[in-house]
């Protein structure tokens, strides 16, 4: 271990110090520049490529902190640490991987013969049982692993006084939510926080590798000087573009001539296969869709191929062929011996399940959306496949980078395009993941729909100088320079002033007291904040639960989501397929479905709408400047007419498809 990095090691206890050197050969760059930067008391900022210890270079200062000294004689500001992170299965991760540290550092006190620390980790999300959340309110655990909503909510309730402690707030993956209006959401609770303490919790951001890092250190801690701690990257990648077809100018999509019987040719069952080879050639995959439904779709013909593999039988014919892999259609559920689907509808149990076995070795691979694109250690994942482009270049980094998250490995990804677009998409965005090019990222100035939320969250729970509100809300980033005048117009707005007698039916949701110059909740403000607030739009699902357990509560376990679409076209005893598990339904409620296990029955695949994200913004540029024709190529040494004749532009792609579409009923723009 080198002389900087045993400096960045003397600031902790010997407790933590010989925990670490008996865990690691030495700390990364990262964390040493975030050590070095915690001890001199700043904000800070630690950019990195995923796989180089950022969530351990922001909690151990903590965890060593929280071991050497005693917790207040408070029981409610026993919480000192909180995390925030955008996803709830990052959360339960990082709970998860702390419990290392944690173990090493109580056993490594005690072989030392010090007292030995009871440092406890809670958990509140949405997936948190009231049980557990009461408790929580209570008795504050010393760190608190929580996302963007739950936060907002706690703020805006009794459990508030829970948070009075804090001292250090992490924020992980800040890079996904700076740019966004949950970030902006995100902000005014930070500040809300911070009005809380006696003094304001110091921040500390875990972002991947972003553009510009002054706009992301600005949105961290726009009022303090944040240390930016940006060390070389030295991640190594394999990016690779396949096209299992010799011309994708023949698949289907092509307008059908007179005479031809109909049948269309298709890549799905090329795609199919070639996934299944890769899987079964390699320890561990990751296979990443950009919606849940082609994510359910593209589980169910994995294993099904799986099967036919093992058993040598073909499949019953009423098995939905490969080509209705984006449509609505029948699954049978074969044995999930090949993979299981991971995505924002299955159970938090199956989740869990899944994670464990991917990590454990135990399943060959995992479809998944985006619930296992941020910071999320899987284990000794050997590849990361990706059906479609990405929806960014952030996204894909993020996505390939699950696959040799460790130090040093070098993470390799394999991207199949799906039609003639989507491979010029496919190649622009790998050659720019390749040199870094990611998208630059904007601090949204100013989203009135957000401010108007909090607004109402922080009247519902106390009266507020109009002043002092609007100081409050123009410390965050995304707010500095709000107008007096775009304020006053919210507040008039939410005190039922409104500009025409047409909005006479809507409620005020405030008090504003234009003498005093005050501002407080009507009744029923609270409520409507806590069951209305964030920015995340509500999906029309409806859960899915076991029947036979508690009636009164709606039945038993939660076992995931279902689109309202399907619900509707749906009928008691009907059997459907979600997360590589039959289902059979018992009942339909207002908001709930009711179902047991139905195994290897056949069914239709849950239907789970999502919207195709349009092409990466700044890849038009790219386009025009696509990669030499033996890179894209089919095969080695073999290139399609489809790859021979690409436009020069995206745009001449695109026309080339307009007629087709047109002429089969689609829309003109495939993505």
């Amino acid at each position: 271990m080198g002389d900087m990095a045993q400096a960045a090691l003397d600031s902790f206890s010997p407790a933590t110090r010989g925990w670490f050197a008996g865990a690691f050969s030495a700390p990364t760059a990262a964390q040493e520049g975030a050590w070095r930067a915690i001890g001199a008391g700043s904000d800070v900022l630690v950019v990195a490529p995923t796989g180089s210890g950022k969530t351990l270079a922001a909690f151990l200062a903590s965890l060593d902190a929280l071991a050497s000294a005693p917790p207040p004689a408070e029981p409610k500001k026993r919480c000192r640490v909180l995390y925030v992170s955008p996803l709830k299965a990052l959360a339960v991760d990082v709970e998860r991987n702390l419990r290392s540290p944690l173990t090493g550092i109580r056993q490594e006190s005690v072989r030392l013969g010090l007292p030995e620390p009871d440092i406890t980790v809670g958990i509140r999300s949405g997936d948190t049982p009231p049980a557990e959340r009461r408790s929580i309110a209570n008795r504050p655990p010393d760190i608190l692993i929580t996302t963007p909503e739950s936060l907002f909510l706690m703020l805006t309730s009794s459990a508030r006084e829970a948070l009075a402690g804090v001292e250090t707030v992490i924020l992980d993956e800040v890079h996904a939510v700076a740019g966004t209006k949950r970030g902006a959401h995100l902000a005014l609770s930070l500040e809300r926080l911070d009005e809380l303490l006696a003094r304001p919790a110091r921040r500390i951001g875990l972002s991947a590798t972003v553009r510009p890092v002054e706009e992301v250190a600005r949105y961290l801690s726009p009022r303090r000087r944040v240390e930016i701690v940006q060390p070389p990257s030295g991640k190594r990648f394999d990016l690779s573009v396949v096209v299992p077809v010799e011309d994708m100018g023949e698949l289907g999509g092509s307008p059908v001539q007179e005479g031809d019987t109909g049948e269309k040719p298709s890549i799905w069952p090329q795609v199919e296969e070639k996934i299944a080879d890769l899987v079964q050639a390699h320890r561990s995959t990751i296979v990443f869709a950009n919606s849940r439904r082609l994510a359910e779709r593209l589980c169910n013909r994995l294993n099904e191929i799986a099967y036919e593999r093992s058993t040598g039988e073909p499949l019953p014919e009423h098995h939905s062929p490969a080509e209705l892999m984006a449509e609505a259609g029948a699954a049978k559920g074969a044995p999930a011996v090949l993979a299981r689907a991971h995505h924002g509808s299955v159970s938090k149990e199956q989740r869990a399940q899944v994670e464990e076995d991917l990590k454990a070795g135990r399943l060959p691979a995992v479809v998944a959306t985006s619930s296992l694109e941020l910071g999320i250690d899987m284990g000794a994942v050997d590849l990361v496949v990706q059906v479609e482009s990405p929806p960014s270049v952030a996204s894909g980094l993020q996505r390939v980078g699950r696959a040799g998250h460790q130090v040093g490995a070098v993470s390799t990804g394999i991207v199949f395009p799906k039609y003639r677009g989507d491979l010029v998409q496919a190649a622009v965005v790998t050659e720019r993941m390749r040199s870094g090019a990611i998208e630059a990222l904007r601090v949204p100035a100013n989203p009135l729909d957000v401010l108007a939320q909090q607004v109402v969250a922080m009247a519902a729970m106390d009266t507020w100088d109009v002043e002092e509100l609007l100081g409050l809300v123009r410390r965050a980033a995304p707010f500095a320079a709000l107008p007096e005048s775009a304020f006053t117009a919210v507040l008039d707005m939410l005190a039922g002033r409104y500009p025409s007698d047409a909005f006479a039916e809507l409620r005020p949701r405030l008090v504003w007291d234009r003498v005093a110059h005050t501002v407080t909740g009507r009744p029923g403000a609270q409520r409507l904040a806590v069951t209305s607030g964030g920015t995340i739009p509500d999906r029309g699902l409806f859960g899915v639960f076991l029947a036979g357990g508690d009636s009164g509560k709606g039945g038993g376990r939660r076992v995931g989501e279902l689109d309202e679409e399907m619900v509707y076209e749906s009928r008691v005893g009907d059997v459907f397929t979600l997360g590589t598990t039959s289902w059979r339904i018992e009942d339909i409620t207002r908001d709930r479905v009711l179902v047991t296990p139905a195994p290897g029955g056949a069914g239709a695949a849950a239907v789970l709408e999502g919207r195709p994200a349009g092409p990466p913004p700044g890849t038009g540029p790219g386009a025009r400047r696509v990669p030499p024709r033996g890179r894209l190529a089919p095969a080695k040494g073999r290139r399609g007419p489809a790859v021979r004749r690409r436009a020069g532009r995206l745009g001449g792609v695109q026309c080339a498809e307009l007629p087709r579409r047109a002429e089969a009923g689609l829309r003109p723009c495939p993505r």
